[in-house]
């Protein structure tokens, strides 16, 4: 198996956030990134991620932390196990942990990086036009709400 590339490894992350559940970092007034964060809640029986919007003071801090920006809300982030993945490492690190057909995907990884990031960043400039932008982050439901970071 070819591993998952890191971009940055936080050693202390996990004592300060005090989650040691995976974290998935979206923009949180992005039509498509709403609509994803929906498609791995259903799909995670386990419950095995929690979300923060990337506006929020938790993924601030989380990403801070890691010398990321973060104004970067072009790009998803998944912190997890002490070390940060992006774009499409954190979308295949996140279908790998989904059940079937969903962790299938996870075969992108071994396309190269270049592609794969090539592509997401394709959709990444879209976004807005093709799913659209909201006005303000996501509200999560009373059922979500344990899921979320504040």
């Amino acid at each position: 198996m070819i591993p998952f590339e890191v971009m940055s490894n936080v050693s202390d992350i996990d004592t300060r956030s005090g989650i040691t559940k995976p974290i998935v970092i979206f923009d949180g007034v992005c039509g498509l990134c709403n609509h994803s964060v929906d498609f791995i809640i259903k799909r995670d029986k386990k419950k095995r991620f929690v979300f923060a919007p990337n506006q929020s003071s938790a993924a601030q801090s989380l990403l801070e932390t890691g010398n990321i920006s973060a104004f970067d809300v072009d790009t998803i982030y998944l912190y997890d196990n002490g070390e940060f993945y992006d774009k499409s490492t954190a979308v295949l690190r996140i279908a790998s942990e989904l059940p079937w057909p969903w962790k299938a995907a996870s075969i992108g990884r071994f396309l190269p990086r270049a592609v794969r990031d090539g592509l997401y960043g394709f959709v990444a400039t879209n976004r807005y036009r093709w799913f659209g932008k909201h006005e303000t982050c996501r509200i999560p439901t009373p059922e979500e709400r344990s899921r979320f970071l504040p």
